[in-house]
């Protein structure tokens, strides 16, 4: 029996299949692409470009201004949806592909779903070496695209139109995996793009991805429940995989029971409501003395979808119970078994469910619970006096972030580099599941802006207000124009501290002279005086600059229900940050040095390594 088929250029085949894939949420089915973020170039305009026409009805193509932020835009939306839908980005060859692969590196560091499609160079080689190809004199297969290889979990080069057959199921699978989740890159040869194939008409049946939630091995679930029923000391750390798997009420619910207490890292921040008694919020270098305080502590950490990066861990310093043990519960076996961790390799939500089943008359010390609350109730006073009001000429970052709270108590708050995290992590309180967003698995400057697009696409509903500061509003600003033309409206509070604060002051902290992170430190001839309001007026935001806490709070409110994109600019002290709370953070220290403040800093650090668990 002959397979009924239909002819298509691969670009076409590649634009109809993408339109059928679809998943389910709250029993609705929904397209699984959310749609197309596009910068045409010579490389991809003729055969992507007249493909995404062809189906511009049924989905969306967005025009961005810079390949790397239309790439932050899509994972940001990604992850604002839980990686349940994501989207898809194309680019021409050569610098345009290229400006997407800090954004895969994001994508992979922080485990989420985006497909990548830049352009490559003919498959025929007929025209070689063509504009912006890059040539290896030793290698006639190598494009630039083989930098995507190491930052993708699938990459694949299309030289053929039947290729993308296997390669967008391989694609698919990948993308919806729970483990494997993360970037993928199709790197479509420009000559493919355009050639025809007899494509078969059920490579475009409609699919509705699900959800897999992977349920745990028996014998791992006993041992880690054997070491939860002997703890006497146990914390759980939430990361960004309970928010994935849909299981804060799941997290709550164990908490509640046993009377364990909850911290949070950047990624899962927000997985309990920051007035839970039982969230004791942010843990680790950026955590609460609350947190940290039972971190040190704790005889069994149950780590629920968390990498434990140093910044969690204190650069593996803050566990200091030398009878600790950790149980990994993850869907990635390769997170769930480090440092030496007990692994509980499955879903967050389904191994939640499954121990608070088995753990039934087991309770943590009514001590260690009563320790924990009032831990909390401490910190939160240290807290609001960090956030309170004041009148000072250059406010701190932690006081911008009070009148952000307090003027805009429901938004969703996106940032990602610099200082800012680490005082949003200790101080932002989070409401509901997701209205924290932050980049910090690759801390990658300039995915702010863009990054609030992703999420205002996700979810337009959502007052979603980005912090950001003036290093990365320089490094990253031209979305701002892409929400405006979006109709996509953000809040935008730009903190000016004149260079960059947060790596100035780990220079001092390091024994460092100030040197090259303030404007006034740097080699120059004449200072900027940027106008941060007058530049994003000029892309068709409404702007202002205060200045004061005061006209900060009363600027936020009254660009509440504007139309568009809002940006507000405030001048802050870029030495100021919050002394409560925190840990040590293992950043070396120079061995030798003619300066006696690097050679004091050095021997607080070597004293310091002294307190790192190892293996």
């Amino acid at each position: 029996m002959s397979q009924k088929t239909i002819r298509l250029t691969m670009a076409q085949a590649v634009a109809r299949f993408l339109t059928m894939q679809k998943t389910m949420i709250d029993g609705e089915t929904v397209p699984i692409f959310g749609g197309v973020f596009a910068i045409f170039g010579h490389g991809n305009v003729a055969g992507v470009g007249e493909a995404l026409y062809g189906i511009k009805d049924t989905l969306p193509t967005y025009r961005a201004q810079n390949e790397q932020g239309m790439a932050h835009a899509a994972i940001a939306f990604a992850k604002a949806s839980f990686r349940r839908r994501f989207m898809a980005c194309t680019t021409s060859i050569g610098p345009g592909a290229l400006n997407m692969v800090t954004a895969a590196a994001l994508a992979h560091v922080n485990r989420l779903p985006v497909l990548l499609l830049p352009g490559d160079v003919f498959a025929n080689r007929l025209p070689d070496p063509v504009l912006q190809q890059m040539e290896d004199f030793g290698d006639g297969t190598a494009t630039v695209n083989d930098c995507f290889k190491p930052v993708s979990r699938y990459f694949d080069r299309i030289t053929r139109p039947e290729q993308i057959i296997p390669a967008l199921r391989r694609a698919m699978q990948v993308l919806t995996d729970p483990a494997e989740c993360g970037p993928v890159t199709l790197s479509l040869c420009q000559d493919v793009q355009a050639e025809a194939y007899d494509y078969p008409e059920s490579f475009f049946a409609e699919k509705v991805w699900g959800t897999r939630r992977i349920m745990p091995d028996a014998d791992e679930f006993a041992v880690a429940a054997t070491a939860l029923l002997h703890a006497k000391k146990p914390v759980i750390i939430a990361g960004g995989g309970v928010l994935y798997s849909e299981a804060s009420s799941a997290l709550r619910n164990f908490a509640e029971r046993y009377g364990v207490p909850v911290l949070e890292t950047q990624a899962g921040k927000s997985s309990l409501p920051h007035d839970h008694p039982l969230n004791m919020g942010s843990v680790g270098v950026t955590g609460t003395s609350a947190s940290n305080d039972l971190a040190e502590q704790a005889d069994v950490v149950l780590a629920i979808g968390t990498r434990l990066q140093d910044f969690t861990t204190g650069s593996w310093a803050l566990f200091k119970n030398d009878d600790l043990k950790i149980i990994g519960l993850n869907v990635q076996p390769f997170d769930a078994q480090k440092h030496r961790a007990l692994p509980l390799v499955a879903d967050a939500r389904a191994g939640l469910e499954a121990l608070n089943s088995a753990l039934t008359g087991w309770q943590a010390d009514t001590s260690w619970t009563d320790t924990a609350t009032a831990g909390k109730e401490d910190w939160m006073v240290a807290a609001d006096r960090a956030t309170g009001t004041t009148n000072a000429e250059l406010p701190s970052d932690a006081q911008v972030i009070g009148a952000v709270q307090r003027a805009r108590e429901t938004a969703t708050l996106v940032c990602a580099a610099g200082g800012l995290p680490g005082e949003l992590h200790k101080l932002w309180k989070a409401g509901r599941p997701g209205s924290y967003h932050m980049e910090y698995g690759f801390s990658t400057m300039g995915y702010e802006i863009a990054g609030g697009l992703g999420v205002k696409l996700a979810r337009p509903d959502d007052d979603v207000v980005v912090m950001v500061g003036d290093g990365s509003y320089m490094m990253l600003n031209s979305e701002i124009a892409s929400s405006i033309m979006l109709g996509a409206k953000l809040t935008i509070v730009v903190l000016d501290n004149a260079g960059y604060g947060c790596i100035n002051r780990l220079q001092m902290a390091t024994g460092g002279a100030n040197f090259n992170n303030l404007l006034k430190d740097t080699h120059h001839v004449t200072l900027p005086g940027i106008d941060f309001a007058a530049h994003a007026a000029s892309m068709g935001a409404i702007s202002r600059k205060v200045g004061s806490i005061a006209e900060l709070e009363t600027a936020l409110q009254e660009t509440e229900g504007t139309d568009r994109t809002t940006v507000i600019v405030i001048d802050t002290d870029p030495l100021i940050t919050t002394d409560e709370g925190g840990h040590w953070w293992d950043v070396a220290v120079p061995e030798v040095s003619d300066r006696p403040q690097v050679n004091a800093a050095r021997e607080a650090y070597v004293t310091a390594l002294k307190g790192q668990r190892v293996g």
